[in-house]
């Protein structure tokens, strides 16, 4: 597939780099999946909002611990605890005795021209079935083939082919998991000749064939409006308002040509005013925060939480008053 580089390629660190010593030996099994429909059971209505939470890190679970912080949920990484025991799987044991959890992956691949990897299915299925989380979420990627696991969240040309594969394989995964799974859009770095529309007709479309949740990743959309010179409020305008279950927010890195998604920095003031409209559009949402590198003391990321319940609070209010 031909695609054209931005402001020199996509970037060389993986976002897989959050992983704990977790090693990619899993054997692909022949994935025999059935593309049915959830039971009546399973279908559930939308998910409660949640509050605000952060995403679960080994370097803030003695604060959390110690400290019992204003904190509503956190983001579990599947990865690290699909694991048979160790720290973390007890860290995750005394958190979640105190706070709802949602699992976050990285290495589900959805949109692969692999099979789906049953044996990470069945991991992840167990571990949710012990755990309990509100929902599953992973990204609207590929991340290897044959075999490899790249360690990269990779992205894909927006034709109606790749459309129809990947609705397909979130209907195979749900009817597996029992239970709808929310798709993040990724930040991305270069653009595909052949697409056929742009991403948020792409992803509006998947929500809707697939009957899966989104989760809107507001960075994401920030630095790769950059990237790829869109409008950005066009893309929050177009996602569907009753598909979305969660926010992302996060910082970002500047390079001379492009803007980085790394999880490293704090949250930028454009991307705050992106939240502010996605919170007009969509209302009450689940929201979190993540940091992935250059920890900073926990008070920073816990005010950084405070500021995300601040726009989201004044947001709701300016609604109740252009509705009352």
């Amino acid at each position: 597939m031909a695609a054209s580089e931005v402001g020199g390629g996509m970037r060389g660190e993986g976002r897989h780099r959050r992983l704990i010593g977790l090693e990619d030996g899993r054997v692909v099994a022949s994935a025999r999946l059935t593309t049915g429909q959830l039971s009546k059971e399973q279908t559930m209505d939308k998910p409660s909002p949640l509050g605000f939470g952060l995403g679960l890190r080994p370097v803030y679970y003695e604060d959390i611990l110690e400290r019992n912080p204003n904190v509503d949920w956190f983001e579990v990484l599947s990865e690290n605890y699909m694991v048979p025991g160790g720290r973390p799987l007890a860290m995750l044991e005394r958190i979640r005795a105190d706070y709802p959890i949602v699992m976050h992956g990285v290495s589900m691949s959805i949109a692969s021209t692999a099979p789906l990897d049953v044996e990470y299915l069945k991991a992840l299925k167990e571990l949710a079935d012990r755990f309990q989380p509100e929902w599953i979420s992973d990204h609207l990627c590929w991340t290897g083939v044959h075999g490899v696991n790249l360690h990269d969240l990779l992205p894909i040309p927006y034709t109606s082919e790749a459309l129809n594969h990947i609705v397909e394989r979130i209907r195979r995964v749900q009817d597996f998991l029992g239970r709808r799974i929310a798709i993040e859009n990724v930040s991305s770095y270069v653009t595909f000749t052949e697409s056929e529309m742009d991403e948020w007709t792409f992803i509006r479309e998947m929500a809707v064939r697939a009957d899966c949740w989104l989760l809107l990743d507001v960075n994401n959309v920030f630095v790769s409006s950059f990237n790829h010179s869109f409008d950005r409020a066009s893309y929050i305008d177009a996602v569907p308002v009753d598909r979305v279950v969660q926010f992302h927010l996060a910082g970002h890195s500047e390079a001379e040509t492009h803007k980085i998604d790394t999880h490293d920095q704090p949250i930028c003031e454009e991307v705050w005013l992106l939240y502010e409209k996605a919170c007009r559009r969509f209302g009450s949402i689940s929201t979190m925060i993540e940091r992935d590198g250059n920890f900073p003391p926990f008070d920073e990321p816990l005010a950084e939480l405070e500021r995300a319940r601040s726009i989201a609070r004044a947001a709701s209010h300016a609604i109740d008053e252009v509705t009352a």
